[in-house]
């Protein structure tokens, strides 16, 4: 019967250990401290260990250390939970048998212990024995070129954190490769790459192979040398596959393959394969100690650059992915539409400078845009697209932030190539500029049906007008029974109202506009008041103006514009104010320092405009009172423009009542002579 040693902290690792052997072959000590078993060590009384690595404070170094002063030829096996390269390497070295892995399996330890001890070594085991001061372990030597292997594979997977640059990783390489090898010259050579290839292939530029690194030759040596397919050391390689001695038959043969052997200083050249293509070649001397390289180790190299060529496949791929994100990006910056991409965790995988711009509330464009940035009303149809799988309908989209831009809004789902996810894909294009260009064009189009309307109007009305104005004269002249002369002021009144339509149509056919002069504003403002108060129902009326300076002149057309101003003063006299009063107030502008232009404005004595109000009130045919057809604010813009001027509908507020503000030319802006009007125009007098 075997007597084995666990040392373990945790009592539950004996117990599993006790479990799985036969107690008929095996006695288990458990011990939770290698000073509590030393004495049984020493005398030789435990035949074997088991080390639980995870549990102790120690490294296991240490531990296996002591093991191999107190008990020298003791077999040690370890447990432990993973890998730990950091220790694995030196506890093989200090004769440890076996390191498992966890969980415990009953077959595989007592399979190894059987196998430990079906050959004992012939070994006393002294009372007490002196620890060994630079004795190394007789188990260590088989392990030695285990650990040179390690080595090897450990520095190769260091060369290998550098593939995502294959500069940086045939650099690193080589010189790893001249210490490992011994040697002091070596070269790649490495075919070159299409630029365009395509997605997830390699296609060859040509058929040359040029020096992408390397180590103890001059630079210069590479300007203008190359290998070729068709020829010498690449041929062979393109052609065999094989590994190429410079003392081989084959390139004793060749003339071409001895002088670039020659040039190169090299002795061996081996292909680098991606395990499909030849991909380059690697060309070194012999060692520095004037060793020869065995068959097994030049195997050794060709298998490993086999892996360096995967790499360096891999980097190509990595770096044609990455010019293709990189032309993607630069697409979408370019774009005026935000592009965002939007994966099923919610989590923004790319997102445009447009984007950015969009919604990012701190201005700042550098910064990474989220999925809380998104307005709400997006981020749920955002999160409805993920969720079903389906795509979304373009819809319009307003932001209460800023309500005056209008946003074109599209959501695609897109299913990953498993099938095991979604992803959204937002474009949203800024479509506030056509919106009101579409406006416009609406507006331009009712504007051409009112002049069409206004002609044909202005002239139907004002035939009409001749006969009943005559007999309204006739009338007055010879009939004076009251109650004929009470109805002649109905009729008095229907005759103003066809005549002020008359007029307006005229304006608005944009043809009673003609020559300009300049005009006094307070005698304008005078007579457009009492054209005003002529359609007025309440006769109790008070104009009251100031301008700044008193004789401001103004240049233009005075009967047109003071239909213009009428208009503005009747609606001013009809608000349902008790007193009705007109407040007019002009200067010149205050953001044209050359005093070219004069800003008129023209409010009542009420509360003014509504905001939703003033927004529309320009519009033809818009009104808020129960008659009129709601074109007088249109024929006072109409006639405005016609001077090259503005006006502009403001709605009330708390410190100011608005009103309507026009800006029209002054006369200091014009020094042509007065012409005569037209004689169209007389009859808008």
């Amino acid at each position: 019967m075997k007597t084995l040693l666990i040392l373990a902290k945790s009592a539950g690792f004996g117990e599993a250990i006790k479990v799985s052997l036969n107690p008929q072959q095996y006695r288990v000590v458990v011990s939770q401290s290698l000073e509590q078993s030393e004495q049984l060590l020493r005398v030789g009384f435990l035949e074997g260990c088991i080390l639980d690595a995870d549990l102790n404070d120690i490294k296991p170094v240490r531990i296996v250390q002591s093991l191999r002063q107190m008990a020298p030829n003791c077999p040690i096996i370890i447990y432990s939970g993973a890998k730990q390269w950091e220790w694995e390497e030196e506890v093989y070295l200090l004769g440890v048998r076996h390191i498992l892995a966890k969980p415990i399996r009953a077959r595989l330890l007592e399979s190894i212990l059987d196998r430990i001890f079906q050959t004992p070594s012939p070994v006393s085991h002294p009372a007490v024995l002196p620890p060994p001061a630079k004795l190394e372990p007789q188990s260590a030597v088989p392990a030695l070129r285990h650990m040179r292997v390690l080595e090897v594979m450990r520095d190769f997977s260091g060369v290998l954190t550098h593939s995502l640059s294959s500069k940086a990783l045939l650099k690193a390489f080589l010189l790893r490769f001249r210490e490992m090898i011994g040697v002091n010259r070596a070269v790649i050579f490495l075919r070159e790459p299409s630029q365009n290839m395509p997605q997830g292939s390699i296609v060859w530029a040509h058929r040359r192979l040029r020096a992408a690194s390397s180590v103890g030759l001059p630079n210069d040596l590479f300007d203008h040398f190359e290998l070729s397919l068709d020829g010498g050391i690449g041929a062979y390689a393109s052609r065999h596959g094989r590994i190429l001695k410079s003392c081989s038959e084959e390139a004793i043969r060749s003339e071409e393959i001895l002088k670039e052997f020659e040039l190169l200083r090299g002795q061996v050249a081996i292909p680098i394969l991606d395990r499909e293509n030849l991909i380059g070649i690697a060309v070194f001397d012999g060692r520095v100690t004037e060793e020869a390289f065995g068959n097994e180790e030049l195997g050794f190299i060709f298998h490993l650059l086999e892996e360096l060529g995967l790499a360096i496949k891999n980097s190509w791929l990595h770096d044609q992915l990455d010019s293709h994100h990189k032309m993607m990006e630069d697409i979408l910056g370019q774009l005026g539409s935000a592009c965002i991409l939007i994966n099923d965790q919610l989590e923004v995988l790319h997102a445009n400078r447009t984007a950015r711009r969009f919604f990012l509330r701190n201005g700042n464009l550098e910064t990474n845009l989220q999925f809380s940035h998104l307005p709400q009303a997006l981020g749920s149809k955002v999160f409805e697209v993920l969720k079903g799988g389906s795509s979304m309908a373009p819809f319009k989209f307003h932001s209460t932030e800023t309500p005056d831009i209008v946003y074109r809004v599209s959501v695609s789902a897109f299913k990953t190539a498993g099938g095991t996810g979604t992803a959204a894909l937002m474009l949203v294009e800024d479509e506030t500029q056509s919106e009101q260009a579409h406006k416009l064009a609406i507006e331009n189009s009712n504007l051409r049906l009112i002049k069409s309307m206004a002609e044909h109007l202005a002239h139907e009305i004002g035939n009409s007008l001749v006969p009943i104005s005559t007999h309204q004269q006739l009338l007055t002249e010879k009939v004076f029974d009251p109650d004929a002369l009470d109805s002649l002021h109905a009729v008095d009144e229907a005759v103003k109202r066809i005549q002020r339509l008359a007029r307006q149509m005229t304006f608005l056919s944009g043809e009673a506009v003609a020559e300009c002069e300049s005009v006094v504003l307070g005698d304008l403002l005078q007579s457009s008041f009492e054209e005003a108060a002529r359609y007025a129902k309440e006769k109790n009326g008070m104009l009251h103006w100031e301008a700044d300076p008193p004789d401001l002149r103004i240049w233009g057309d005075p009967i047109a514009l003071r239909q213009a101003f009428a208009e503005v003063m009747l609606n001013a006299l009809q608000s349902e104010s008790a007193n009705p009063q007109v407040n007019v107030r002009a200067m010149f502008a205050k953001n044209d320092p050359a005093a070219a232009t004069v800003q008129i404005q023209i409010s009542d004595a009420g509360k003014g405009f509504p905001r939703e109000v003033a927004a529309r009130a320009h519009e033809p045919f818009f009104t808020t009172r129960n008659v009129g057809l709601g074109l007088g604010l249109t024929v006072t813009e109409t006639i405005v423009t016609a001077h090259d001027g503005t006006m502009e509908c403001v709605a009330g507020s708390a410190d100011q009542g608005g009103g309507v503000v026009s800006t029209l030319p002054s006369a200091r802006s014009h020094t042509a002579e007065f012409r005569p009007r037209l004689d169209r125009r007389d009859a808008l007098r």
